[in-house]
């Protein structure tokens, strides 16, 4: 049996001869220096929307936390066990970020499920269903919608919610301390997995526009 699947074995033999090979100066500098990305992106859990590779950053740039939905939930300093609040906490308190990125996309699964109120749970825990009725509000009137389609209410409700994460974001108060001092700025974007396509949400309207690349 072996200790890891061979296909990670492979992709890491080619990245010692690839990426590794070429940026290890950059790997020893961060190793021995730690790391101070200016940038923390709030994502998804889903493999086909990884940000390093959307935004082709190297090594250190970005301060990255995934998870189903790329949801932020309000301050709760409750004593219990919050893994999105502790890397928030870091990110800004330690790290220092100056830009915080909450990035949702299309076809995501977590939305899909916060929109179907008629499946099973997974599992008798049900952490995903909890984890998403973070935008139950949002998603019981989205999907109450009868002038929409399927399609049309899953992309509706995934730009929503990153409206929501920001929202949220504003709670704690070490972001809004500090993005009242203008030393933090607060960001959304949404990607089209089949198209490629990035928008990114008007600071202003809250609407998502497509940025102009030159």
């Amino acid at each position: 049996m072996p200790h890891l699947p061979d296909h990670l074995v492979a992709g890491y033999r080619n990245f010692m001869n690839g990426r590794y090979l070429t940026e290890s100066g950059r790997y020893r500098d961060l190793a021995r220096e730690g790391q101070a990305p200016e940038t923390m992106i709030v994502a998804c859990c889903d493999s086909r929307s990884a940000p390093e590779a959307i935004f082709d950053a190297g090594p250190g740039e970005l301060f990255v936390l995934r998870n189903v939905g790329n949801l932020v939930p309000p301050y709760e300093p409750d004593g219990e066990f919050h893994s999105t609040s502790a890397a928030l906490e870091f990110a800004v308190q330690s790290l220092k970020v100056k830009n915080i990125v909450v990035m949702g996309h299309g076809r995501c699964g977590g939305i899909r499920a916060a929109l179907d109120t008629t499946s099973a749970p997974l599992s008798p825990g049900d952490f995903i269903g909890k984890w998403m009725s973070l935008i139950a509000p949002a998603a019981e009137t989205v999907a109450s919608s009868t002038l929409m389609t399927a399609t049309e209410r899953q992309t509706a409700l995934e730009r929503i919610s990153i409206r929501y994460s920001i929202a949220n974001l504003r709670t704690f108060p070490c972001v809004s301390i500090l993005e009242g001092k203008g030393r933090l700025s607060l960001h959304g974007a949404w990607f089209d997995i089949s198209t490629g396509e990035l928008w990114v949400m008007n600071k202003e309207t809250g609407d998502f526009e497509r940025p102009v690349l030159e």
